[in-house]
Order: structure tokens, then C-alpha cells, then sequence
């Protein structure tokens, strides 16, 4: 029996489904049912703002879902700078998470997700910085191209282009899209998108505004729309649904309570002409757009009105003759995307289901992966044939195949170093696109009731786990072998070496022989120079160390790297990192296996240091690294009172935002400071604290900033003891940090606590709140906003040092 060969294309791949569920998400009827009624609807509307979580997750359903719009959502960064509530991630791996948490989003409310290759580097108070850091005709490019390519007949921004958007990511996007919507339709602008996509004009270009952003009231320009609509169909209303897509905003705390009845959004014209009852008022939505679509309406409507929920496969040959019509219209944008719908219709109607599957998560570059594609049709009555073979009803069918790895998984927008403010994207058509969209993938050719359709399925790895049942993975695939190391910084005290432990991990099931050696800066070297490595099997670790002896002048920038020398090549090493939560797909990607060098002059007074962790950071393997003894404390720790034993006691990050039980905890760790300990409280943001007091003595937390990491410190109190044992801290101390002095600094403070530093960004005025040091009966207490979270695991010499000395012991 001759059977068409499936054929299977494989290059870079992170995850090319949105949700952990199946690769193929079953339509019941009512959605089948809605599905058919949006063939009929012909109209696209972009939501336009700078991170994850700034989208209108109801209005963007209600577009959806009611309205039945094309929608989709233009974040232009992927969320990297902000804080983590659920891990320690941070940065790049940060901007992972959330990607796929807007993706989980955009899976329960409609939305389709975009991005542009904007970085988050962090908080930023004005639109001419982030600006700088982004680079606006780069940005502005991104939004025209995004523009072109999904042709949204309305805009709408979240922010408004001025200073009531409160930050300047949100006041730089409402102004890249007033620019965008613009240049869009300009030929003259950016003409080298146009041999990909053509020139574009939205009608109008909104502000959804609100009682959020001061300034404005609701008046008679703007246009009310009432979304709080129930949906039969989905048995749910907008707010329901909003709630459980904004509820995947997990690293961010955003589990949204379901919100029912009435909600009126308010609409602000920013370019365009002004609708007066509709978004979409003067904007054809129907097939009349379309020139040559004949009688399409009027088969959907039939098709629509013959529906039976309890046969959908009755309407397989109404699609089929429907297809056919929509395959013959000239207007190539319409004519892509409801084909898409119903040949997906087709297959929600028969009941045919089918997925690619590999039997491991992870193979090596190099491997031949064995695939397994299955079919099953679960609909009586219907012909369905995979090549030559006919397809028994509700009997799986399934064909294997295989697959070359021939490149490493990686994140498009992470395959080559970035700037501090935006990423590099090699290839045009990759931007805008949420992960990699050309991932390993069978592309799969069925004939149903005489029709050829073709469609394409993600490669992935699936197994049963105890707990929660069958679970989806994403295919890997690693380089053959993979570095870690244990540490983003190596830190230097002086001039003793220190040991490098690096763990080798070969991920290919042949052997695999190579030899490692470390790329150092000037000045520095290492012993051996180089390691031999030999693997027999796949999965196989070797672990080896280094020492590493620091340069004599040594730089702020040094860092170092590994290489790999294979027989036929030299390879920059990768290392394997993996970020596992329930609520979003597993990520592996492999980011160069690289750590910073700091070398630093730094007494130590306190020794022994207890932790109570917060929203999470990698503070104690920061302290570690300077060969203090971390130990993580429970709360039973904190209540037992037996904490003489610790020399100082740090909080995490927003401990008291995020622990319930800090009311409770709270005056043990008091008593500990009135007994001649050291508590050194790390930064929480100015809402919602969960103790009534944060220390001995009243303070008051604001919203204020210094985002500028460069931004001069004066040192207010030279004799401070906090500024001066065991190390004397000078302005020095304050060169290298990263993305940001402090955030939420103390607002007001009893004059018992010291502020001995003072700071502020460009233009506004001295700010002395980023550090309180106050004495309390015997001990110290420490108040820092001060970002150390981000400045010890990046290795900051003066960062160590100061920290050291908050750490002190009392006179």
C-alpha cells in the first residue's frame, strides 16, 4: 500500500502553542456555532501599549468573541525589567515567562499576541528616555510592520501620549502609535517592508480611557460602549472571561476576581475621524469589502442556519463548498485568514483530531527524532484519507517518521546579544511574532469528503504525570553538550583565587568527546587550561572545576566565557537553563554560558546571616559567593526566638507585600534588633503591606524612584557607621549598577532613622529615602530601597561592599 510520506520541516522552535492543554483545542458546539458565525464578519482592531498586563483583557474578549473581530494585542516589550512574584527569574528569562503568560492570556480571551523588539530595562519616567534606550525609528518600525501585516481597521492604545500615563514605556507607546498609524500609509516610510507587506491606513486611532489616568473625567467626546455582555455561546460574560486571562499574569500577582453585569469603557479619538455610536462606525465588516465574494454570505448564513449541534459533521460539505468559493477571491489578506477558519471548522465539525509527538522532551543537535503523527476521525459518515489510506471511524490511526535536529531551540529574539535597550532580530518577517514560528512542525495533508487540506501541528512530547494528568511539552533541542555554571558572578575578595565549578552535560545518544577551555580577559588566568571531556551516553555529567586567579586591574566589564572544541568544530558554550510552572508551557532555552568577573576590597564583620525570604530574589547565593554563611528561614524560625545565633537578618524583596503572616513575625524580628541584632528590610512597593509597621520606628513608603543608574549619589552623613565599617564607602562604590538605583523609596521618616545618602535622576529634585539606619535598644535596624536584588548576583563591587556594611554588627 502506497502512503504519502508526511513531510516534516524542522529549524528553530521554542513553543509554538500558546497553552499547556493539547496542540489541538477541541470546539464544542456553541463555538463551532459562533466560529461559523464569524466568517460572516470581515473587521481587525490592534490594542496598542508597552508590557504585559497593560491590555484590556474584557475589551480585548469582548472584540473577540462578541464583535467577532480579528484582535490582536501589539506589546511592545515582553515584560523583562519588571519583578517576579512567583521565582527569582529575572530579566531575560523574565521576559520568557511572561511572554507565555500573554499567550495563555490571549488563549482564553481571542486576542492574537505581537511584539516589537523593545527591552524593558526597567521603570522608566519619561518618553524621551525610554526613547534613548529603545531607539524610535527602530520601535516605530516594528509598529508600522506589525501594522502593515495585520491591517487593523481601528487602533486603540491603552495610554494616552502625555504625562498622565504615568510612566514613559506607556507614554512612548501611545506616541509610537499616533506616529505608526501614520506612517503605516506612508510608502516613503520604512519602503523596504514593502516587498513583504503592503502600505496600510487604519480609520481610527483611539485612546480607551478611563478614571485611572488623572485628568480624565469622562465628557461628552468620548464614546461610551457598554461591554458587559453575556455570551451564550460561551456560556460566560466578557467579565468572566477577562478575569481568567488576566488571572495568567502570575509573575505579576494579577489573579483578577470575575467580574459580571454592566462595564462601560470610554473611547478617545487620537487620530482619524470621530465614531459616533460604534468603534467601527463608517467601516465595512461584511463581505462587501471583499470585490468578486459573490454569494459567501449567503452560504454562511445558510450554512449558520442548517447547524445541528448534535451533528456538526451534517455541515462538512457546506464548508467544503464554501472553501472552494473563498479560494477564488483576489483579496489575498481576507482570503488567508478565513480559509484558516474554515478549514479549521471542517475539522471542529468531523470530530478529526490528529498531533506530532516525539518519545523524549530533548534531543541533540545532530539526532535523528523519531515522530509519531496520530489520527483519529470521531464523527460518523465522513471520508477522510491520509494519503491513500481511508480513516476508520473513532479507530486511531497513526504514522511514524522522523526528523533531523540540524540547530539548537532558542528564542529568536535571543540569539544574539542585545543592547540595553533593545533586542536583535535577524530576519524581518520574525518581528512582531510572539516565540518562533518556524519550529519543528509536520505538516499534514488530509483529503475529507474529497477536499485536500493541508494544515501544520507542532512537534512536541507528552506523558502522563500522577497528579496532572497528561501533560505537553515543548520539543528541545540542546546542543550535544551543554556548561553550567552555578553563579551569574564570580566575586573576588582581594586577590585569592576562587574555584569555578562548571557541570558538563551531554545531550546526544551517540558518544561525544570534546575539550573545554575557559576565554578570559587580560590578566586573568586559569588552572588547567583546559579540560578533557568524554561521554558515553546521553544525559551523562561530568562536573570540573577551575581556579581562577583575578586579574591585578581588573575592569567593571570583565567576564568569561567556555568553549568547546569538538573534532570538527569550536563552539562557544551554551548552557541549559529550564523554567518549569504549571500555567504556562515548560521553557528550555540555552543562554551562552558566560559569569561576570568582579574582583572587590571588602572587610567582613557579620559572618552568619539569616534570610526570610520574599516575592523572590538571589540574594543568599549572592552572599555566599563572598563566603558568608546563608541560612533560609522559615517562619517557625522567626516565632521560635532562637535567632541570637545570626549576626544580621535579611528580608527578600517585598516580603511584606506578599507574606500574611508578617503581622505575626513582625515583633520577633524587633525583639531580635532590641537584643543587639542586625535586621536589614529590603525594598516593598508603597501599597499593601502586611504588618502595621516595617520598623522600630514610623516610616512611610512612596512611589518614587531613581530609574537612572548612573545618577550621582551625595553622601549625607560621611561619619555614618553604615558608610564607613568595614569599608569606607565613597562615590566609587556606585560605578556599574544596573537598570536602576532604588524604587519605592521611604516617603517620610522619623527623625531616629539616618538617611545617609541622597539621590535623584536627571531634572527632579534630592531624594534621601533609598537608605534608613536607625539604632534600636541594642541592635540595628536597616531600611533599604536600594536595588541590591539586581546589583550582588550581577557582581557589583560597591553594591557588595555597602551591603557588607549594612550587615554589620552593632558597636
Amino acid at each position: 500500500m502506497n502512503i504519502r510520506r508526511i513531510a516534516f520541516f524542522f529549524s528553530l522552535f521554542l513553543v509554538t502553542f500558546s497553552t499547556v492543554a493539547q496542540t489541538q483545542k477541541p470546539k464544542h458546539a456553541g463555538e463551532i456555532k459562533q466560529a461559523i458565525k464569524k466568517l460572516n464578519t470581515l473587521g481587525s482592531v490592534l490594542y496598542f501599549a508597552a508590557h504585559p498586563d497593560d491590555e484590556n483583557t474584557r475589551l480585548i474578549a469582548w472584540l473577540a468573541k462578541e464583535k467577532l473581530y480579528r484582535t490582536g494585542y501589539l506589546s511592545l516589550t515582553r515584560g523583562d525589567g519588571g519583578q517576579n512574584l512567583i521565582g527569582t527569574e529575572q530579566a531575560e528569562e523574565l521576559g520568557l515567562i511572561r511572554t507565555q503568560e500573554l499567550l495563555a492570556a490571549r488563549s482564553v480571551d481571542g486576542g492574537e499576541q505581537f511584539f516589537s523588539r523593545a527591552l524593558d530595562f526597567g521603570f522608566s519616567k519619561t518618553w524621551d528616555e525610554t526613547f534613548r534606550f529603545w531607539g524610535r525609528e527602530n520601535i516605530l518600525a516594528d509598529a508600522v510592520w506589525t501594522i502593515r501585516k495585520f491591517r487593523p481597521d481601528v487602533i486603540i492604545t491603552r495610554f494616552p501620549p502625555d504625562e498622565r500615563a504615568g510612566h514613559g514605556h506607556h507614554q512612548a507607546s501611545a506616541l509610537l502609535a499616533i506616529e505608526a498609524f501614520k506612517a503605516a500609509a506612508d510608502p516613503s516610510r520604512f519602503p523596504e517592508q514593502l516587498t513583504h507587506v503592503s502600505v496600510w491606513q487604519a480609520k481610527r486611532l483611539l485612546w480607551n480611557t478611563s478614571s485611572f489616568f488623572q485628568g480624565s473625567p469622562p465628557s461628552s467626546a468620548h464614546l461610551l460602549i457598554n461591554i458587559g455582555d453575556y455570551n451564550p455561546f460561551l456560556g460566560e460574560s466578557y467579565g468572566e472571561i477577562a478575569a481568567e486571562s488576566r488571572s495568567n499574569h502570575k509573575s505579576q500577582g494579577f489573579g483578577a476576581a470575575r467580574q459580571r453585569g454592566n462595564s462601560i469603557e470610554r473611547f478617545e479619538v487620537l487620530a482619524g475621524d470621530t465614531p459616533e455610536k460604534d468603534l467601527f462606525d463608517g467601516i465595512g465588516t461584511s463581505w462587501e469589502r471583499v470585490e468578486g465574494s459573490g454569494n459567501i454570505p449567503q452560504l454562511i448564513t445558510a450554512i449558520y442556519n442548517a447547524f445541528e449541534d448534535e451533528h456538526p459533521e451534517n455541515s462538512i460539505d457546506g464548508l467544503i463548498s464554501l472553501l472552494a468559493e473563498v479560494e477564488n477571491v483576489k483579496d489575498t489578506y481576507w482570503k488567508e485568514q478565513k480559509t484558516a477558519e474554515i478549514k479549521d471548522l471542517i475539522i471542529a465539525c468531523g470530530g478529526i483530531w490528529f498531533e506530532s509527538y516525539a518519545p523524549m522532551a530533548k534531543y541533540a543537535v545532530g539526532e535523528q527524532i523519531p515522530v509519531n503523527t496520530t489520527f483519529i476521525v470521531r464523527r460518523p459518515g465522513i471520508e477522510v484519507f491520509v494519503g491513500n489510506t481511508k480513516l476508520t471511524f473513532n479507530e486511531p490511526y497513526e504514522q511514524p517518521s522522523t526528523l533531523e535536529a540540524n540547530r539548537i531551540t532558542q528564542p529568536y529574539w535571543l540569539r544574539t546579544p542585545h543592547s540595553l535597550g533593545s533586542f536583535t532580530v535577524e530576519h524581518q518577517e520574525d518581528i512582531g511574532q510572539p516565540i518562533n514560528s518556524d519550529g519543528p512542525k509536520t505538516s499534514v495533508s488530509l483529503r475529507v469528503n474529497g477536499k485536500e487540506l493541508t494544515f501544520e501541528r507542532p512537534i512536541v512530547y507528552k506523558y502522563t504525570h500522577p497528579v496532572r494528568g497528561e501533560v505537553y511539552e515543548p520539543l528541545a533541542i540542546a546542543p550535544r553538550i551543554t556548561a553550567n555554571l552555578g553563579q551569574k558572578a564570580l566575586v573576588f575578595n582581594g586577590n585569592e583565587p576562587k574555584t569555578l565549578e562548571v557541570v558538563f552535560t551531554a545531550h546526544t545518544q551517540d558518544r561525544v568527546a570534546a575539550t573545554a577551555f575557559l576565554r578570559l580577559p587580560q590578566g586573568w588566568r586559569a588552572e588547567p587550561q583546559q579540560i578533557p571531556l568524554d561521554f558515553a551516553a546521553k544525559s551523562d555529567e561530568i562536573t570540573s572545576k577551575f581556579t581562577i586567579y583575578p586579574a591585578a586591574n581588573a575592569s567593571l566589564s570583565d567576564s568569561l566565557s567556555i568553549a568547546l572544541q569538538y573534532a570538527d568544530s569550536t563552539e562557544t558554550a551554551h548552557a541549559i537553563r529550564s523554567i518549569a510552572y504549571e500555567h504556562i508551557p515548560h521553557i528550555t532555552w540555552f543562554p551562552p554560558t558566560t559569569a561576570r568577573l568582579s574582583k572587590i576590597e571588602t572587610g567582613v564583620s557579620a559572618m552568619h546571616i539569616g534570610y526570610l525570604p520574599g516575592a523572590g530574589d538571589l540574594i543568599p547565593q549572592a552572599l555566599r559567593e563572598i563566603g558568608l554563611r546563608v541560612d533560609i528561614l522559615s517562619e517557625q524560625d522567626i516565632l521560635s526566638d532562637n535567632l541570637s545565633q545570626y549576626d544580621a537578618i535579611v528580608t527578600g524583596v517585598r516580603l511584606y507585600n506578599v507574606n500574611e503572616r508578617m503581622r505575626y513575625m513582625q515583633p520577633h524580628l524587633m525583639a531580635y534588633v532590641k537584643n543587639g541584632g542586625t535586621l536589614l528590610v529590603q525594598y516593598n512597593v508603597s501599597g499593601g503591606s502586611l504588618a502595621s509597621d516595617l520598623g522600630p520606628y514610623p516610616l512611610a513608603l512612596s512611589r518614587s524612584r531613581v530609574t537612572d543608574e548612573t545618577a550621582p549619589v551625595t553622601i549625607l552623613s560621611p561619619d555614618s557607621r553604615a558608610l564607613n565599617y568595614p569599608n569606607q564607602i565613597t562615590a566609587a562604590d556606585f560605578e556599574g549598577w544596573i537598570q536602576e538605583r532604588g524604587l519605592y523609596f521611604a516617603g517620610q521618616a522619623d527623625s531616629q532613622y539616618d538617611q545617609p545618602l541622597q539621590m535623584a535622576d536627571p531634572g527632579e529634585a534630592p531624594n534621601s529615602g533609598s537608605l534608613l539606619v536607625a539604632r534600636y535598644g541594642e541592635g540595628n535596624f536597616v531600611y533599604t530601597s536600594l536595588a541590591f536584588f539586581r546589583q550582588l548576583p550581577a557582581g557589583v563591587p560597591g553594591a557588595y561592599r555597602l551591603f557588607v556594611n549594612l550587615l554589620a554588627k552593632p558597636n
